[in-house]
């Protein structure tokens, strides 16, 4: 019987994912710390939990850098509290949330009301991105790199004043910030004029199949060849959120090792397993932003990705309710929830002979780490914060109604059955999830950056 306030803890025996590496061996924690890694461990004290993890494969807590957990202004759709909670069952232990809440987290002052929410309620590590405006370039010369994951820009798709169309203005942002900037690209033009076509031809119920002709490869490509021009120009840090084409990927270069790359690149699990072909039975339900697009396309990222162009796979987590996406096209939401289904997407990718359980940890956990400077987080080390996954690779299970954890109730692999399921969540130390159920343990603690 687990005891949740003892604070030693010792996993055995489990295969250990970690650094391009599978090992069998313990791993020790004291307080929030993994305080050793060895072949076999003994501890002789009686006030240690002990877990036998034989069989099992133990992964560094997944960090998702790009979230909308809906908190302040969404709430109906989502809080920090449900969709932390749905992460850590997910093994997702640590958070990057994104700054078009309402308010928008677009001053120093709304930056840190969140924080304040999330220190009382998160179930997992978090942080938050600042947003930028037209008009608020004072604001972010005052954020402290060292407390805050990035400064996020929408060049296309914005919510309220966010979209970022200036480009002096842009120009300016680039020039003065030492932040990391992260950017969704989508020409806004190259929708408006695709989008008022087909709504000329098929009114507000425009059929799905169009989302990726109207949210075109050219709409992508355009923006993200812009941005990556203007951080070349300027020599600033760029990374570009959830890439979906193919031709993107040729944008990126795998030449340099992450630690020297100015410019990076991120996909989301949603362009990784769905393409066009999903529309007809998903519908809205896989309206994103940027669009699911062909089976090609998906190729092409996967490609990519297992070469190192991509240096990072990210959910893009953005729950709406049932109720918004049953709408027609035009008033249907893009995004949809994936924290709680992330890993073991991936998991089933690698059943399929399509990655290595060593590539998954690099790009989910080891990566994140590295390309945001996050402080001891990501890896199974001595000294590093105890955030760990259990993995069962052969316990199946089917995704539906009584096993989803987000607040909206639905899931775009609702009835897929995965053939690995996330068997304990360790977030600092503590147990908080296993097996579908959870310890109301809130161990979440903010990122803190090595800058």
């Amino acid at each position: 019987m687990y005891n949740n306030t003892i604070n030693k803890v010792l996993i055995k025996n489990a295969n250990i994912v970690n650094e391009d590496k599978i090992f069998v061996g313990d791993v020790y924690i004291e307080g929030s710390y993994i305080a050793e890694v060895a072949p076999q461990i003994s501890v002789k004290s009686a006030d240690v939990n002990v877990y036998d993890a034989e069989g099992m494969y133990l992964f560094p807590g997944v960090i998702d850098d790009q979230v909308h957990f809906r908190e302040p202004g969404l709430t109906h759709k989502a809080t920090i509290e449900t969709e932390s909670r749905a992460a850590v069952a997910g093994g997702i232990t640590s958070f990057i949330e994104m700054p078009n809440t309402n308010p928008q987290t677009t001053t120093i002052e709304e930056l840190n009301k969140k924080f304040a929410i999330a220190k009382a309620s998160s179930y997992a590590n978090y942080s938050f991105m600042f947003g930028g405006t037209n008009d608020n370039l004072e604001e972010i010369l005052k954020v402290d790199p060292k407390n805050v994951a990035a400064l996020k820009l929408f060049l296309g798709s914005s919510t309220g004043n966010m979209l970022v169309d200036n480009e002096e203005v842009l120009e300016k942002i680039f020039s003065s910030t030492d932040m990391l900037i992260a950017v969704h690209c989508e020409d806004e033009a190259t929708i408006k004029n695709n989008l008022q076509a087909h709504m000329d031809e098929y009114g507000d119920d425009i059929p799905m199949k169009y989302h990726p002709i109207i949210r075109s490869e050219e709409a992508c490509y355009l923006s993200s060849s812009k941005a990556i021009e203007l951080a070349k120009k300027t020599g600033a840090r760029l990374h570009i959120f959830h890439l979906s084409t193919a031709k993107e990927t040729n944008l990126f270069t795998n030449k340099i090792p992450l630690e020297e790359k100015k410019i990076t690149a991120e996909v989301c699990v949603h362009h990784l397993w769905f393409s066009d072909e999903d529309y007809k039975e998903k519908g809205t339900r896989i309206k994103w932003n940027p669009a699911v697009k062909t089976a090609k396309d998906r190729e092409g990222l996967w490609e990519a990705l297992l070469d190192d162009r991509i240096d990072v796979i990210a959910t893009d987590h953005a729950p709406h309710t049932k109720e918004e996406k049953a709408n027609v096209y035009t008033k249907a939401p893009s995004g949809g929830p994936l924290v709680q289904h992330a890993l073991v997407s991936m998991l089933e990718a690698y059943h399929n002979g399509k990655i290595s359980l060593e590539k998954i940890v690099e790009k989910m956990c080891h990566n994140p780490a590295k390309l945001f400077k996050i402080e001891k987080r990501g890896y199974i080390k001595e000294g590093f914060f105890a955030d760990l996954v259990l993995v069962d690779l052969n316990k199946p299970w089917t995704v539906s109604n009584e096993n989803i954890f987000y607040k909206c109730g639905w899931s775009p692999f609702e009835g897929n059955t995965f053939k690995s399921r996330v068997s304990h969540t360790f977030v600092n130390g503590k147990l908080v999830y296993k097996n579908f159920k959870f310890y109301e343990v809130k161990n979440g603690k903010r990122l803190t950056f090595d800058r």
